[in-house]
């Protein structure tokens, strides 16, 4: 059964994963265009970090940044570090951790979560699957500029 629990972005399984996803991103977007972040900045108090795991075993990885609102509590957020390892890719370990985020959001009374993502054909998986579950293209938001290597997608709750 896969489970899913905060977790530390600095554990060393967990830290290999991240470090194997910044160097995916970089091998396949230019260095002004990866927006994935390492373990430590995964590690701040606005960032929820989950792992899924199966007996133990890491399968996969994701996060929810609060972003800032400036009138009182964060309103919306922002899915982070989406990743499984290769040997679960394929089973449906990505659409538990994106039903997981969320439902969180849901919780905390999030009004929308927001995503960036690449427009590389590496990222077409990713792409589909928060297409599935309702994300739309939206402009850049918190900070983002518009690039050509970055695809945004929002979701209401």
């Amino acid at each position: 059964m896969i489970s899913i629990d905060r977790d530390d972005p600095a554990r060393a399984d967990v830290h290999q994963l991240l470090s194997e996803h910044l160097a995916d991103m970089y091998a396949t977007s230019p260095a002004e265009s990866v927006h994935a972040l390492d373990h430590s900045a995964l590690s701040v108090p606005s960032i929820t970090f989950w792992t899924a795991r199966e007996n133990g075993d890491l399968l996969g990885c994701g996060a929810l940044k609060l972003l800032d609102s400036p009138s009182g509590p964060a309103m919306h957020g922002e899915i982070k570090s989406m990743r499984t390892t290769a040997r679960a890719r394929g089973r449906g370990v990505a659409t538990l951790m994106l039903r997981h985020i969320l439902d969180d959001a849901r919780a905390r009374n999030l009004e929308r979560v927001y995503l960036e993502t690449g427009t590389e054909d590496y990222f077409a998986p990713a792409r589909r699957l928060y297409a599935r579950h309702g994300f739309t293209e939206c402009p850049p938001f918190a900070g983002y500029t518009l690039d050509p290597h970055s695809v945004f997608m929002e979701l209401g709750l």
